[in-house]
C-alpha cells in the first residue's frame, strides 16, 4: 500500500514537471516565433543564428531551428549518452515541433507591429520567463545548451564563456548580415535577456524570512505549524535596553503564507516586532534540496 501511494506520487510529481516543461517551451515559442523571427533578432543561440539565416537564404527560421536542434540531439547521444538529459531531449523536441507546426498553422510574412522596441521586449521577456522556470526546474531548452554539456564533459573550456561568445557570434553576423539597426537591436536583447531571467527566478524562488520578538510566542508557534504547515526555530533574548526577557521566532515562508502570518501576530500581540526580509536562495526541507 505505501509502495503504491510513493510510485501514485512520483508519477504526478513527473506528470506536472513534464507539463511545467511543455508550458515553458510554448512561452519560449511564443516570444521566438511571434516576435524574434519576424524581426531577425538575432540574440540567444540556436534560434538567434536561425534568424540570420533566415535572412540570408530566405530559408525557414523554424526549419532551420528543428534541424540544428534534431542535430545536436543526435550529438548529445553521440558524446554524452543517456547523460545528455531525458528532459533536455524532450524540450528540444518540443519546441523544434512546436516552431515548425507554428509556421504550418500560423504563417508570419511581416512582424506583429510596426514598432521593433515593442516587440524586442516581447522576444526578451517571453523566451526569458519559459527559460527561467525551465532553469528553475533544473531543466533547459536544449540547443546550445547541449554544446555546453558536451564542452563541459571533454575540455576544460569555461562554458559560461563558450556561450557568450556562440551568442556575440550571432549578434556580431546580424551586423554584418541584416545592419547595424538589427544589430543593435539584438545587441541590446544580449544584454537583456540574463538581467531578466534572473529576475524572473529570484521572483520565482522568493521568501519571507521572520524575526519575530514577542513575549507569549506559543500562539504564534501553533499558528505557523497547523495553520501554515511551516516550522519555526525559537530562542530566548534579552531586550538591551531593558533587559527583559524575550523570545524570538525564526521561521521562512512563501510570500501568500507571509502575508496571513504578518496579519495574525497583528491580531494576537500587536506588541511583537517583527523583521522580515526577502530572500531567493534558501536551501533546507520545504524549499530547495542541495
Amino acid at each position: 500500500m505505501h509502495y503504491n501511494i510513493n510510485l501514485r506520487n512520483s508519477v504526478i510529481r513527473k506528470i506536472t514537471e513534464y507539463g511545467l516543461i511543455t508550458v515553458s517551451i510554448w512561452i519560449i515559442v511564443a516570444g521566438v516565433y511571434f516576435f524574434k523571427f519576424p524581426n531577425h533578432f538575432a540574440f540567444g543561440g540556436v534560434t538567434g543564428f536561425s534568424a540570420v539565416v533566415s535572412r540570408l537564404t530566405h530559408w525557414s527560421a523554424s526549419d532551420f531551428t528543428f534541424i540544428v536542434n534534431m542535430s545536436l540531439v543526435v550529438l548529445g547521444f553521440l558524446f554524452l549518452g543517456t547523460d545528455v538529459g531525458v528532459k533536455t531531449v524532450y524540450a528540444s523536441l518540443v519546441m523544434s515541433v512546436s516552431l515548425s507546426v507554428m509556421e504550418r498553422v500560423y504563417p508570419m510574412a511581416s512582424p506583429m507591429t510596426h514598432d521593433p522596441m515593442l516587440e524586442l521586449v516581447f522576444a526578451i521577456f517571453l523566451p526569458a520567463v519559459g527559460s527561467a522556470v525551465l532553469f528553475n526546474i533544473g531543466a533547459s531548452s536544449g540547443g546550445t545548451d547541449i554544446i555546453a554539456m558536451i564542452l563541459k564533459e571533454h575540455t576544460s573550456m569555461n562554458i559560461g564563456t563558450a556561450l557568450l561568445l556562440v551568442d556575440v557570434a550571432s549578434v556580431v553576423t546580424a551586423f554584418c548580415v541584416i545592419g547595424p539597426t538589427t544589430g543593435l537591436y539584438s545587441l541590446l536583447g544580449l544584454m537583456a535577456k540574463s538581467l531578466v531571467i534572473d529576475g524572473v527566478i529570484e521572483n520565482i524562488n522568493l521568501c519571507k524570512c521572520f524575526n519575530i520578538i514577542c513575549d507569549n510566542p506559543d500562539p504564534i508557534c501553533e499558528y505557523i505549524i497547523h495553520e501554515l504547515n511551516r516550522s519555526a526555530t525559537v530562542y530566548q533574548a534579552q531586550g538591551a535596553f531593558s533587559h527583559h526577557n524575550k523570545t524570538v521566532i525564526m521561521t521562512t515562508m512563501k510570500r501568500a503564507q507571509a502575508v496571513k502570518l504578518r496579519n495574525y501576530i497583528k491580531r494576537v500581540e500587536p506588541s511583537a516586532f517583527i523583521l522580515i526580509s526577502d530572500s531567493s536562495e534558501i536551501i533546507g526541507k520545504g524549499f530547495l534540496t542541495n
